[in-house]
């Protein structure tokens, strides 16, 4: 990716392309104007986003570059400019955004217009974003597959022919095909890590707590779905993360960062310990020539001063599996139980959210205790595994991304799937562990089809973790988001 530098001013063309630390240096030094980075931006969505359907209720345009002009006149007269000043941004489809019509993809809330805004969408304002639309998602996030009944389905970037991933589906092919400069995500189980393996960028879910959730919230109950950054490089997922991050006196359970992540990357990984788990020594399905590509990355990583050891924790996966299931039944289950209650909306809910809901329903307490004791146990696995090691690796996927019109895979190497995400097993390790992870790109297979790498970290090691994948990054022979 070209730099901007301080004599060079890029072409219309060129703007696009550019970084968001790029971009954003280049307004506030006012090489380029927040309305030249705005029209770019609405050029390039208008010229691709009907070939893949990433971006969604995307405002006027004559209203948005006012609102681009309102910020060139204010950086003209000395005003203050935060870190994300007069970049567009498209927020996820299952974030609250004031005034901006917010879906969850469900027909339930197909004209539902917020006037409030989600925590980290405050945050990204008042650091002078200009939010000009959604990125689509799967209903209610449901499914790593983004499609809904009120947008219909997003195609991979790559692809279109194939799925985008999800549930930040929308968000990977928007940066992908350059149509946002960073993106926003969430992630419970894999939504910002799997899409962002499918489209070859990155995708971060941070340490639970540190990017706080609300105010649609269950502060104390659901804590395994978190906010995170997306972004076409480690350095932009870092500037998004700075703004998103710290503690929240209405999200009792957030904690503030130890600093910025953007600086702290200044200072590069001393290299380390990689722990390997693979297909977890054949427990996990994997579709062919996906630990080929991921293995091959891991090869590149020696490189940058990592070492990798092949490792399979002795645990009992399928009872952490069942762990998992049983939360998140628990949480999304009972979220959605009050539209499965009116008839009148029971029938607009897609077959997934119906069997999450009545799943819930069948639900014990007893249950539920021995999967958090379930969940306990895991954690401190991994509090061990990090004494020894600093990172830990795993496909972002256990499948390369299929067709579109697939809900999902109802085998993998010739396994039953069970349950519409138990193809996105690998994903649940950092989520039970309210770890970081970030997706890094492992290339392509035969067929054109990306692939991603999670890198895992241990409980609020955040910054070892992108400073590990930003030493990937400086070694790959390719750019991340070169669709």
């Amino acid at each position: 990716m070209r730099p901007i530098t301080k004599h060079a001013v890029p072409q219309a063309g060129d703007i696009c392309r550019l970084s968001a630390v790029a971009l954003a240096e280049a307004i506030r030094h006012r090489r380029l104007s927040v309305r030249e980075v705005v029209a770019a931006f609405l050029d390039r969505i208008e010229a691709v986003n009907p070939l893949v359907n990433a971006v969604v209720s995307l405002r006027e345009r004559g209203d948005i570059l006012a609102e681009a002009d309102s910020a060139d006149n204010r950086l003209a007269r000395g005003g203050e400019t935060g870190s994300l000043f007069g970049l567009p941004i498209s927020v996820k489809d299952l974030a609250l955004t004031n005034g901006l019509r917010t879906t969850f993809g469900s027909p339930i809330f197909a004209d539902f217009v917020p006037d409030e805004d989600e925590f980290f969408v405050e945050r990204i304002r008042k650091a002078g974003a200009i939010i000009i639309g959604k990125t689509n998602v799967p209903e209610f996030g449901l499914g790593s597959n983004t499609y809904n009944p009120v947008f219909g389905p997003t195609l991979n970037a790559f692809d279109p022919a194939l799925t985008a991933g999800g549930s930040s589906g929308g968000a990977a092919v928007a940066l992908a095909l350059d149509m946002v400069p960073v993106a926003d995500g969430s992630d419970f189980g894999g939504s910002l890590r799997n899409p962002a393996a499918w489209n070859n960028v990155y995708g971060f879910r941070p340490s639970q707590g540190l990017v706080p959730a609300g105010p649609m919230f269950d502060v104390f109950h659901s804590q395994m779905g978190v906010e995170g950054p997306m972004g076409r490089s480690v350095r932009d997922i870092a500037l998004l993360l700075d703004e998103q991050a710290g503690h929240h006196p209405r999200a009792p359970l957030s904690h503030d960062s130890q600093g910025s992540f953007l600086e702290g990357l200044a200072r590069k990984a001393a290299g380390g310990r990689i722990a390997w788990l693979g297909d977890l020594g054949g427990h996990l399905p994997m579709e062919p020539g996906v630990l080929d590509l991921c293995e091959a990355s891991l090869a590149r990583f020696a490189d940058a001063s990592f070492h990798s050891e092949a490792l399979v924790p002795d645990i009992d996966f399928e009872a952490l599996w069942q762990a998992f299931v049983i939360l998140r039944q628990a949480s999304s289950g009972c979220g959605l139980k009050a539209h499965y209650d009116d008839p009148a909306k029971r029938g607009l809910l897609k077959p997934e959210a119906i069997w999450e809901v009545e799943q819930a329903m069948r639900l014990s307490a007893p249950q539920v205790h021995a999967a958090t004791v379930r969940r306990t146990s895991w954690h401190r696995t991994l509090l061990s595994l990090f004494e020894r090691f600093d990172l830990i690796a795993l496909p972002s996927a256990q499948v390369f991304p299929f067709e579109v019109s697939t809900h999902w895979p109802r085998e993998v190497a010739g396994r039953a799937m069970d349950s519409y995400h138990r193809w996105m097993q690998v994903s649940a390790f950092a989520t039970l562990g309210g770890c970081p992870a970030l997706n890094v790109p492992a290339g392509f297979d035969e067929k054109g089809r990306p692939m991603g790498m999670q890198l895992i970290g241990r409980p609020r090691g955040d910054l070892d973790v992108l400073r590990a994948g930003a030493a990937y990054e400086a070694i790959l022979p390719w750019d991340a988001g070169a669709a």
